[in-house]
């Protein structure tokens, strides 16, 4: 079941608000909108990662140890690399959508604020 139009609004200035309060947080839990899945790194980690196969398959049918360990890093280096995220450039310092006079505890109060209110059967 989708949400509805409120709902949605309700959720952007969640998640508006989680990135001023604690940025550090909302960055570590994956949701900062900056950050994303890069096509470019995934092909070029793929490509990577066969082309480590295939050195250490090499490697075992040449019994060389130093090709197949070489293929085994180059392999590894292949997944790191898929598996890493860009940033598109927003936002670089931490801080940077910090208001200076917003106490830290405003998100929480704000929350059990609507609670509150949800409770008492106000809108």
């Amino acid at each position: 079941m989708p949400l509805s139009e409120h709902e949605q609004k309700l959720l952007e200035q969640l998640e508006k608000q989680l990135h001023e309060d604690d940025p550090k947080f909302a960055s570590s839990m994956g949701s900062d909108p900056g950050r994303s899945w890069s096509t470019r790194h995934l092909v070029i980690g793929v490509l990577g990662t066969l082309a480590g196969v295939l050195l250490l398959l090499l490697g075992v049918s040449l019994q060389s140890i130093i090709v197949g360990v070489l293929g085994f890093v180059v392999m590894g280096g292949g997944v790191y690399f898929a598996t890493m995220r860009s940033s598109s450039g927003k936002g670089k310092a931490a801080g940077a959508g910090r208001k200076p006079g917003k106490p830290r505890s405003s998100f929480m109060s704000n929350l059990e604020q609507r609670w509150d209110e949800r409770h008492r059967g106000e809108p």
